[in-house]
C-alpha cells in the first residue's frame, strides 16, 4: 500500500487524518517519516495518530480528544481530583474499549476519533501487530491522570520510570518493527526497537523539564538529581526566576550521557531493519539526538526555554539520507527486476 492508496474512500480519509495529526503536531517526527518508503508511511501514520488521540485526553485537550461521554464522570467522596481529571480518566476507559472494539472487527462511526481507530485497526492487521502493545501504552497513559490507581507525578529511580516508558515509548518502537520490516529475526529487533522508543522519551523529558514542571510532573528520577543536590525547590525557584544552576547544569549533563547510552543501545538495531527504511530511522535518531546537543549548547537552560532544533540542522541531517533513500530504493528495485540464475 501506498502511503494514501486504501482503496475504500473512507479509509483514505481515515490515513490522511492521522497524516495531518503527524504533520501538524510531530515536525521533528514527520520529517524522519518522509524519508520512508511511500508504502510504510500510512502504518507510521495511523500509530501517531492513535497516540496523539490519546495524549489529547490525557492533556485534557477536549476538542482535540473527541472521545464523548454521556455525563461528567463522578467524583469518589473526599476526592480532591479535579473534573477534567476525572473526565479524562473516564475517556480513556472510553477508548480503551472502543480500541478493542475496532481490532476486533466492530462498527465504527465516523468521528475524528473513529476515523482515527479506523486506521490503527488496518494497520494492525495488515502488519499483525501484536494488540496487547497498544494496552500497555494506555497503562502508562493512565499513569499521567490524576486519581487514577496507578498515578505517578515523581519518579524515584530510573527502575520506577523505566515501568512507566515501557508503555509510553519502548511498545512504539515494538509497533514499529513489523510495518518496518527486519533483515533479521524480529524477536533480535525487538530491544534496540525498545531502546529507540526509550531514548526518544527520555529527550523529551530533558527537554520539557520546565513545561512538566508546570504540569507539576517531574519525569526525570528524583534520586538522579538529588545525587547532585537538586531538588523540587531548587528546580520550581529557578522556573519562577528564569535562571539557571550549576548543580541543576551538572544533573543534566549527567542525564543527558545517560541518554546518550541508550541511544548507543538502539543504534545496532537499525542495521537489522529493512534497507529501505534505514535512512529515515537513522535520520530520526540523529534529529531527536540533536536534541540533546541544543540543550548543552543552550547551557541547559530547559526550565527557561524549550530546545528546538532549528530548522536549517533539520534540513542538513535530512538531505543526504534523503537521497541515501532514493538510491536505495533504486538499488532495491534493479535488484527485484534482475533475473535470478535459477531462472537464467
Amino acid at each position: 500500500m501506498g502511503e494514501l492508496d486504501a482503496i475504500d474512500p473512507a479509509l483514505h480519509d481515515a490515513y490522511r487524518l492521522c497524516r495531518d495529526l503527524n504533520a501538524e503536531h510531530g515536525k521533528t517526527y514527520f520529517l524522519a517519516t518522509r524519508l520512508l518508503p511511500s508504502n510504510k508511511r500510512a502504518g507510521v501514520h495511523a500509530l501517531y495518530g492513535f497516540a496523539r488521540m490519546v495524549d489529547d485526553i490525557v492533556d485534557v485537550d477536549v476538542d482535540s480528544a473527541d472521545v464523548e461521554l454521556e455525563t461528567p464522570a463522578a467524583a469518589p467522596i473526599g476526592t480532591s481530583v479535579s473534573q477534567s481529571d476525572r473526565d479524562a480518566a473516564a475517556k480513556l476507559d472510553v477508548l480503551e474499549q472502543r480500541v478493542r472494539n475496532a481490532l476486533g472487527g466492530g462498527v465504527l462511526g465516523s468521528s475524528r476519533s473513529d476515523r482515527v481507530l479506523q486506521a490503527l485497526a488496518d494497520t494492525t492487521a495488515r502488519y499483525s501487530i501484536p494488540h496487547e502493545y497498544y494496552f500497555a501504552f494506555l497503562h502508562s497513559m493512565r499513569m499521567d491522570i490524576p486519581g487514577t490507581p496507578m498515578f505517578k507525578s515523581r519518579y524515584r529511580t530510573m527502575a520506577e520510570l523505566d515501568e512507566y516508558m515501557y508503555g509510553s515509548a519502548a511498545v512504539i518502537g515494538l509497533e514499529m518493527l513489523p510495518i518496518l520490516g527486519t533483515s533479521t529475526n524480529i524477536a533480535d529487533a525487538a530491544r534496540p526497537a525498545a531502546a529507540l522508543g526509550e531514548a526518544f522519551q527520555l529527550t523529551n523529558f530533558i527537554r520539557d523539564m520546565g513545561e512538566d514542571l508546570d504540569r507539576d510532573r517531574i519525569y526525570l528520577p528524583t534520586d538522579e538529581l538529588e545525587a547532585f543536590g537538586v531538588d523540587e525547590e531548587l528546580l520550581r525557584a529557578c522556573r519562577r526566576s528564569g535562571r539557571t544552576d550549576a548543580r541543576i547544569d551538572r544533573a543534566l549533563a549527567h542525564l543527558i550521557a545517560h541518554t546518550r547510552a541508550v541511544y548507543r543501545d538502539a543504534e545496532p538495531g537499525i542495521d537489522m531493519l529493512a534497507p529501505s527504511v534505514q535512512p529515515g530511522m537513522r535520520t530520526a535518531l540523529l534529529l531527536y539526538g540533536g536534541i540533546l546537543r541544543e540543550v548543552e549548547d543552550g547551557g541547559y537552560r530547559v526550565l527557561i526555554e524549550r530546545a528546538r532544533v532549528p530548522q536549517w540542522r533539520r534540513v542538513s541531517v535530512a538531505a543526504p539520507r534523503l537521497a541515501a533513500t532514493g538510491w536505495t530504493m533504486v538499488r532495491e528495485r534493479a535488484r527485484l527486476r534482475r533475473p535470478s540464475l535459477e531462472r537464467a
